[in-house]
């Protein structure tokens, strides 16, 4: 089922296959977080929560093909596989984030990759719900700016890498943390044990279960519960819905990009 030139169609880059260079890389990021949403429905938790042991030919139909999208086990777990199949040196890496430790109590958390071009590292992420970086990002010390938000690295007291972030008009805030250590799938057998658990007593009602994002062409809207949220060009806007019909109106939006310009005000 998994197809290289399919994905790459359904990612609007169709005819010869690319080569694995930093344009390429970049291209394909964006639209990859901009075709496929991030969609903790996606994640089908009906038959229990499989992290590790994926179908991959499964989740490739519903989540590229169906346009379901997912979360990073799934659409970074692709990605990564497209990137192997188009030449590009590929490993990956794990992530923690607050809320993470939080509900699970480990670092193992989110799965993202780093692709190295040139000689360069860049770390590469169409899994994560935002706001997040849009591009690559360039493993340095410098601070790099994305459609009017800026990132960079920085050390933790724990030896660990911060990945921050911060809008036009707020304070740099962490997105994630890492180490750079090369990971194996399996590392995540432990997140998935702690995930079922948690999964089988977790409430999903009144919208609170609900996670997802979606990326425009400068910038992205996650809808995190009740708690809906707009990146524009570095600012930020974000509002409680609580209204049911218009909390199911923009889930529905921001699974199949149908969001009209008073959604992304």
């Amino acid at each position: 089922m998994f197809d290289v030139d399919a994905y790459l169609r359904r990612l609007g880059r169709p005819g010869p296959r690319p080569g694995p260079d930093l344009d390429t890389l970049r291209t394909l990021h964006k639209r990859h977080l901009m075709t496929l949403p991030y969609n903790v429905a996606g994640q089908g938790f009906a038959d229990g929560v499989h992290l590790v042991d994926v179908d991959e030919d499964a989740v490739f139909r519903t989540g590229v093909l169906e346009g379901l999208g997912g979360t990073c086990f799934q659409l970074n777990r692709l990605f990564f596989r497209l990137l192997t199949e188009l030449g590009y040196e590929v490993t990956l890496l794990a992530a923690s984030t607050a809320e993470g430790r939080e509900n699970f109590g480990t670092e193992i958390e989110h799965m993202f990759i780093r692709a190295v071009v040139d000689g360069q590292d860049w770390l590469v992420d169409v899994g994560y719900p935002g706001p997040s970086y849009l591009e690559p990002l360039r493993v340095s010390d410098e601070v790099q700016t994305q459609y009017g938000c800026q990132y960079r690295l920085v050390g933790t007291e724990d030896g660990a890498t911060a990945v921050q972030r911060r809008g036009r008009v707020t304070r740099w805030g962490t997105v994630y943390t890492f180490r750079p250590q090369a990971r194996q799938w399996h590392d995540w057998k432990e997140l998935e044990d702690r995930a079922r658990a948690h999964h089988a007593t977790a409430s999903q009602d009144d919208g609170q279960g609900i996670l997802c994002g979606r990326t425009f062409d400068n910038g992205q809207a996650v809808l995190k519960g009740r708690r809906y949220l707009v990146v524009r060009d570095g600012r930020e806007r974000v509002r409680t819905v609580v209204d049911d019909t218009e909390h199911r109106r923009l889930v529905a939006a921001l699974l199949t990009g149908d969001l009209d310009s008073g959604d992304l005000a």
